[in-house]
């Protein structure tokens, strides 16, 4: 179903049920999965893959060039998209810089009005980026994140899984997992709701990563301290092992990518 004013590169790929609103651009080599649906004046540009059931609102741009000074617009490079992701109204995503580099968006992820996502970045499953929020280039979203309104996340920094922001926030330091952050570059506690809601984290998954934000966080041990306590225990479920890998991850990390873990902060907790 394409719209006679949509405009469709003859090599882009479009597979069946798809639907193409009017004046939809799609440039060549552009592959569309199935039962997409792009909406009137959506724009798909060159070398954007888009998996299944995808929605794609009006005014939002996916793939364009990367907003890098440096980038040669001659340079191969892609926007890979999963399968059932909402794109609501003026989303941009960047494809990436570099020679055959892409930028990753997985699955069921969902994008409020003007939200954006930078050249190499990676938004892994089942993230939200409420309207305005903003992912710099090479950063990392991790699953089931959620980065509130107008939230700005600095290039080469990782938001750990499950995290939850306060609207306005924005961090230029690594995030770690399950935990709640505010303001500039502040931990404030467990997203604990989070936590009690998310399927695959069990009562014994909570208890251990609530003992390992607590030696992290509260101890009074530097990170690199908390993270060798951590390496003691042997019975760590799936969930708290992340979050310990995660932190070894930060300390391992070297530029640009050496930004540090998001402190706490002082005062009163809210987990």
């Amino acid at each position: 179903m394409i719209h006679p004013t949509a405009i469709v590169d003859a090599t882009a790929e479009i597979e069946d049920g798809v639907e193409i609103g009017a004046h939809c651009v799609v440039e060549g080599s552009v592959r569309i999965g199935a039962g997409t649906v792009l909406r009137p004046n959506s724009i798909i540009r060159q070398y954007t893959t888009l998996g299944q059931g995808n929605y794609v609102d009006s005014f939002a741009a996916l793939g364009g060039l990367p907003q890098d000074r440096k980038f040669d617009p001659r340079t191969v490079s892609y926007l890979h998209i999963g399968d059932q992701n909402i794109f609501r109204e003026g989303v941009t995503i960047s494809r990436a810089t570099g020679e055959g580099a892409q930028t990753l968006v997985g699955n069921n992820t969902f994008w409020m009005a003007n939200s954006h996502a930078g050249h190499n970045a990676v938004i892994e499953d089942e993230v939200v980026l409420v309207n305005g929020a903003l992912v710099a280039g090479h950063a990392t979203i991790g699953r089931r994140a959620t980065l509130s309104g107008n939230v700005a996340v600095h290039q080469f920094c990782w938001v750990g899984e499950l995290v939850m922001t306060q609207g306005l926030a924005a961090f230029s330091t690594h995030v770690p997992p399950f935990v709640m952050v505010a303001n500039i570059n502040r931990v404030v506690g467990l997203n604990k709701v989070g936590l009690q809601r998310c399927p695959y984290i069990t009562e014994l998954d909570r208890h251990q990563i609530k003992d390992a934000f607590r030696l992290t966080y509260r101890s009074g041990l530097t990170p690199t301290q908390a993270l060798a306590e951590l390496d003691l225990r042997a019975d760590l479920g799936e969930p708290c092992k992340r979050y310990r890998e995660f932190i070894r991850r930060v300390l391992q990390a070297t530029r640009p990518f050496a930004r540090g873990l998001c402190p706490r902060r002082r005062g009163r907790e809210l987990d």
